[in-house]
């Protein structure tokens, strides 16, 4: 494998039915679904033990992004100088089709996770379609209390408490542990997060999972784990933004960046560790195309050769270790 680690990497994505879910994977993205169920996430990066993404290109050697990580000599080759050293991989990334609006939930902080059992998730989200109306839940309106809000989920009118947000494609949020939030319907969403499954839903606006049976509420760890001093959030940015930094914490960086047509990422990349996303537009490497929805490792240390370049004017998102 030594000689290929500079070329692009790709996985096979692990789809994951969800209540919430619909068909655009396939619709927008030519993607092969197992099934006619409705498909709410497609976790495109993930080492956990329970979704480990396997390496489309076998010739590599090593099955899976979850091998890769463990393999010290790899680690260094793809992952670069600056990759924590931590025993998993520290990402996960998912394209998100919410055809329904998700539950109210949040994500326990990294200083209340252990106490709970849980794993704390930082995240952030990228519009990637956004039907007229749209709209995210996050955070509170201005003068909500702990107090009422609790008293609301026992009336069922959380709803009256949740700030709301129109979104449009193009437009991104920083969504930290302990932030109430929600995605609301007619949306499609790429997350870059911290590799992490464990949510706690405060409110499923009272409907029935897909076994016909309520979901599980978790109203306890919630109280415990939400921000109530977080009011009326707006997005970080959207389509007009200029600055290619989207956003940045200690878990990840991410960056958006307009390429001409026959422009290499190594322009970009600048020899860094990246996660790339196909925004619009296509790339190609050798005989390998990378099209709209297409995630790829492009390995530390690459240079133009590695390289997939732009086949027209191309949009893409650029992950890589966070400061």
């Amino acid at each position: 494998m030594a000689e290929l680690t500079r070329s692009p990497i790709r996985f096979r994505p692990v789809y994951q039915t969800r209540v919430w879910g619909g068909r655009t994977l396939a619709e927008s993205f030519g993607r092969n679904l197992p099934d006619g169920q409705p498909y709410g996430e497609s976790w495109e990066l993930s080492a956990r033990a329970d979704v480990d993404t396997l390496i489309e290109n076998s010739s590599l050697g090593i099955r899976s992004l979850r091998e890769l990580w463990k393999d010290k000599t790899q680690r260094a080759q793809v992952f670069g100088q600056d990759a924590p050293d931590t025993e998993e991989f520290p990402l996960l990334c998912k394209i998100l089709d919410a055809q329904d609006r998700l539950s109210i939930q949040v994500h326990p902080p990294a200083e209340i996770a252990p106490r709970l059992g849980g794993e704390p998730k930082t995240e952030v989200w990228y519009i990637a379609e956004a039907e007229p109306g749209a709209e995210l839940y996050v955070g509170f309106k201005k003068g909500t209390t702990k107090k009422q809000f609790a008293q609301a989920l026992e009336e069922g009118s959380v709803e009256d408490y949740v700030h709301r947000i129109p979104v449009s494609s193009g437009d991104y949020i920083f969504i930290p542990s302990g932030r109430l939030h929600a995605i609301g319907a007619g949306l499609l969403i790429y997350e870059i997060q911290q590799s992490s499954d464990k949510t706690y839903r405060v409110f499923d606006w009272n409907r029935m999972g897909l076994d016909g049976q309520p979901r599980e509420l978790h109203i306890e760890p919630s109280l415990a784990c939400i921000d109530f001093d977080d009011f009326e959030p707006t997005m970080d940015g959207g389509s007009d933004s200029h600055s290619p930094l989207l956003c940045e914490c200690p878990h990840f960086r991410l960056e958006r960046h307009q390429l001409k047509a026959d422009e290499s990422i190594s322009s970009i990349t600048d020899g860094r560790f990246a996660i790339m996303t196909v925004v619009s537009g296509s790339l190609s490497h050798d005989e390998t195309k990378f099209q709209k929805g297409d995630f790829f490792i492009q390995p530390f240390n690459a240079d133009q050769d590695d390289c997939p370049s732009a086949d027209t004017d191309t949009t893409v998102l650029l992950t890589t270790w966070g400061k």
